[in-house]
């Protein structure tokens, strides 16, 4: 595979793929201090909704570097992403993100540190669900 940006792609993501809509890349650029990793989807890829727990700080930074994607909150409508954008994803926010139809898509997951963090996988994000973002 051709690398999308200067952070090289990694292996399927194996761990995480019951998470995951299609197939995911992860390469962990940081597992000290603060856990960064590399996520690539193919297109329409998208991982389930999920909520990232803290009781103080927490949370998720998304900082995209290839591609077309999209960020969701619960109960809120779908962001487009590209390339430069930074998402910041408050502690226990259920959300997802993922692919655009018709691109692959990078970014850098950050987890922000916090007091007893920990992430709630729930339901995916269905075809229907998801079809609704490029019609």
């Amino acid at each position: 595979m051709e690398e999308l940006s200067v952070f090289k792609t990694g292996g399927k993501n194996d761990t995480f793929a019951k998470y995951f809509v299609g197939q995911s890349y992860l390469n962990m650029l940081s597992t000290e201090q603060v856990p960064i990793g590399n996520v690539t989807f193919e297109p329409r890829c998208r991982n389930n909704w999920h909520i990232h727990h803290a009781d103080k700080g927490g949370g998720q930074m998304l900082l995209v570097t290839a591609g077309e994607g999209w960020y969701q909150e619960w109960g809120k409508p779908a962001q487009k992403l590209k390339a430069g954008d930074v998402v910041n994803i408050p502690a226990n926010v259920k959300h997802w993100h993922g692919a655009a139809s018709g691109s692959w898509f990078q970014h850098l997951a950050v987890e922000v540190p916090g007091e007893n963090c920990s992430t709630e996988w729930c339901e995916q994000v269905t075809d229907e669900e998801y079809g609704k973002l490029e019609g």
